[in-house]
């Protein structure tokens, strides 16, 4: 049987996601935690690797495994044996990762593959008075005020399906064309700046290189048409800075009804170009 595992996790004391030679990572602790309540080694497949310092307060994975594991992972009172396994999970776990929801899902289910969007915040507090030590883990202090009607009229820009070549590290053998759905910068009631971004797939270090373009913009170093710009020239520019990764969090993965899921699986491995 397939399971779905909704968590959420702070970045700050992780490699990233994913597995790591003798490196603390969420994929490491979440299949060492597995490995001991089902008594076997039980890879699991995520919707998104988020990297070095990221966090995620929506990630999902996928795992399989057989009914009596589940059972027995349960307990001898497992009436409910995903709830069962969560519980179990989230006692073995240490506080910086927890497992939300644990659930049955078709054998078509591919976390990575089935979905439909990501969707990421970006926070920033560019004036002292919104400057909360309290929140330091995962929103970026940045020590001049952005202008947010130029950084929106340079967002709005990028949305569409592109080639992101400029705003991604290229790994071999990977496209960099992505759907681009939103890139929303809003100013919130409490004076945090904060990023919507939803696309269909993310390539690695995509969304730190569109704030840095956008940050340029705010700054009044560039103008709003600049990122574009970036992103038409296709390839990586000095001027985009990778901003922080304590910033960024994943927030939510969409994915099809039950009836669709192999379908969307089988059109997101073709390689687009």
């Amino acid at each position: 049987m397939r399971l779905r595992l909704d968590l959420a996790y702070d970045g700050r004391d992780f490699h990233g996601w994913a597995m790591q030679p003798d490196l603390r990572t969420v994929q490491g602790v979440l299949e060492e935690a597995l490995a001991t309540v089902l008594r076997t080694a039980t890879p699991v497949t995520c919707a998104g690797r988020t990297d070095t310092g990221v966090h995620a307060r929506g990630q999902v994975v996928h795992l399989d495994l057989s009914e009596e594991a589940l059972a027995g992972a349960a307990g001898r009172d497992g009436a409910d044996p995903t709830g069962g396994l969560v519980g179990r999970l989230n006692g073995l776990l240490d506080d910086d990762v927890h497992v939300r929801a644990a659930t049955r899902v078709p054998d078509s289910f591919d976390a990575r593959f089935g979905a439909l969007w990501r969707r990421y915040a970006y926070r920033i507090a560019d004036r002292s008075a919104e400057v909360d030590p309290l929140v330091r883990g995962h929103v970026v202090t940045w020590p001049r005020h952005l202008d947010d009607a130029g950084c929106q009229e340079a967002a709005s820009g990028l949305v569409g399906e592109h080639d992101f070549a400029a705003y991604c590290k290229r790994r071999e053998g990977a496209s960099t064309v992505r759907r681009l759905l939103d890139l929303d910068w809003a100013r919130q009631p409490d004076g945090l700046v904060e990023v919507g971004v939803r696309a269909d797939a993310f390539c690695h270090h995509m969304v730190r290189s569109l704030m840095g373009a956008l940050v340029a913009v705010g700054e009044g170093r560039r103008p709003p048409s600049w990122p574009s710009e970036v992103l038409l020239a296709g390839t990586r520019d000095p001027g985009v800075l990778v901003m922080p990764a304590h910033g960024l969090t994943l927030e939510e993965v969409a994915y099809p009804p039950d009836d669709e899921l192999a379908a969307r699986s089988a059109r997101t491995r073709v390689v687009r170009t």
